[in-house]
């Protein structure tokens, strides 16, 4: 997920407090049920932002409680896989979606029964039901979902003489050349297009949006080998080696820092980056805006890359059934919520996510959460739901996301070429995609 800031953005969007009827359950002598839900919500926002629904289900519900348990991001897949195999596994658990084959072939993840199934897939766009599926079945409920879009400068486009946003690969450079700054000396004083080896977000995450803007993929449909070595993953790669060599983008450079103090003029990134410009740049902030990822060709259809995660019910559990009603109650249940529109209702993740400044993967809910009035930069983010291609979550998929990256940062800093780095990657990659798990 790369570095991940997060202010409360939108707090009137929040659940109404007191809006759902309470449900007391049937009881049942001795102590009640009490399901554990392991997440990376360990601080801050997000920590805060899931214990107001969690609290709201315990006192709302005698028969069964939640208990929530969190550990750093960074740390949250060898937990799943440790705490699985000491048999301490959570009853439920929020796993980053690139990782959910891993989990199922691990036996980790149970699958969501039909009924569940069938609400996953009418209540959420494709791409946040093909990251909670593996093999045709859905594993969980879709929650945080962040889509890909170019964020860009709005004076810095306009001191270049450029009025509006690039569309296109060719109007792409041109912007890039026409921003990018250097001294007397050589140093970078601007860059017209953020390339940065700083984390995943930056590296694979801007390469596989431009990918999916030129109609490409990274692992074929079987999920047995790369597709990257192909002409749309060709053409990915020229492009952003044309920008280092011509001075346009230096990947040395923390994007996130340049871009805020005015040394970037654009940047491909996800919609979480929001809410954190909005509160780092003050009045700075106006002068942000997002645009959808440009495409090869004019009259191109539009394409980009989706993240997210999911909540699931581990295989271990002793009580699934009650395990999925929560998640249910959470994820699918509509209340009311507080927008300018009487009568509004979402879902209480949708909610969560959007106080926090991010997306889920319903459309509806997401139209009713922002509204109108909100931050116009969400916009881009909101409507890529609709055609966003997901992160390939086959069994080797982390490791094949890190290959890729050190491959990609070998083009950008001249380690090797467009044909050598190409060639590296579906070597590497294919070995580990299809090696027995």
């Amino acid at each position: 997920m790369g570095r991940r800031h997060f202010a409360l953005a939108l707090p009137s969007a929040l659940l109404v407090s007191g809006c759902a009827a309470p449900y007391r359950g049937s009881g049942r002598p001795g102590d009640p049920i009490v399901l554990t839900l392991l997440s990376h919500y360990a601080s801050g926002e997000l920590k805060q932002a899931l214990q107001g629904p969690v609290d709201e289900w315990n006192a709302t519900h005698d028969r069964v409680k939640v208990r929530t348990k969190a550990v750093e991001f960074t740390d949250l897949l060898t937990t799943f896989m440790v705490r699985q195999a000491a048999g301490q596994g959570a009853d439920i658990i929020h796993p980053y979606c690139l990782w959910n084959g891993q989990l199922v072939r691990a036996g980790v993840l149970r699958p969501a029964p039909s009924g569940h199934a069938v609400e996953i897939g009418r209540g959420y766009g494709r791409a946040a039901v093909d990251a909670a599926s593996v093999g045709g079945r859905v594993y969980g409920y879709p929650t945080e979902v962040q889509t890909y879009a170019l964020y860009y400068n709005k004076r810095l486009l306009r001191a270049a003489g450029l009025g509006s946003p690039p569309r296109t690969w060719r109007e792409l450079e041109e912007a890039a050349y026409r921003t990018a700054r250097r001294d007397r000396y050589g140093n970078t004083l601007v860059q017209g297009f953020g390339l940065s080896t700083y984390d995943d977000s930056t590296t694979v995450g801007q390469t596989l949006a431009l990918l999916g803007a030129a109609g490409g993929s990274f692992v074929s449909a079987d999920g047995r080998s790369t597709a990257i070595d192909s002409p749309a993953g060709r053409a990915v790669f020229e492009l952003e080696h044309r920008l280092v060599v011509r001075g346009a983008s230096t990947p040395g450079i923390n994007v996130y820092k340049a871009f805020q103090s005015g040394q970037a003029a654009m940047v491909i990134s996800a919609g979480w980056w929001t809410a954190s410009l909005r509160a780092e740049m003050g009045r700075d902030y106006r002068e942000v805006g997002v645009a959808p990822v440009p495409v090869p060709r004019s009259g191109d259809r539009p394409g980009t890359l989706s993240t997210g995660f999911m909540l699931g019910v581990n295989t271990a559990s002793e009580h699934p059934r009650e395990a999925w009603e929560f998640l249910r109650w959470l994820n699918a249940e509509k209340v009311g919520v507080r927008t300018a529109r009487q009568g509004s209702v979402a879902t209480r993740m949708s909610s969560l996510q959007v106080s926090v400044g991010s997306l889920t993967g319903r459309a509806d809910d997401m139209g009713t959460l922002l509204g109108a009035g909100g931050d116009p930069n969400l916009r881009p983010f909101r409507e890529a739901l609709a055609y966003a291609v997901p992160e390939p979550n086959v069994p080797g998929a982390q490791q094949a996301k890190s290959l890729l990256r050190q491959n990609i940062e070998a083009l950008w800093t001249g380690q090797r070429s467009v044909d050598e780095a190409l060639r590296a990657v579906r070597r590497q990659v294919d070995q580990e995609v299809s090696r027995s798990w």
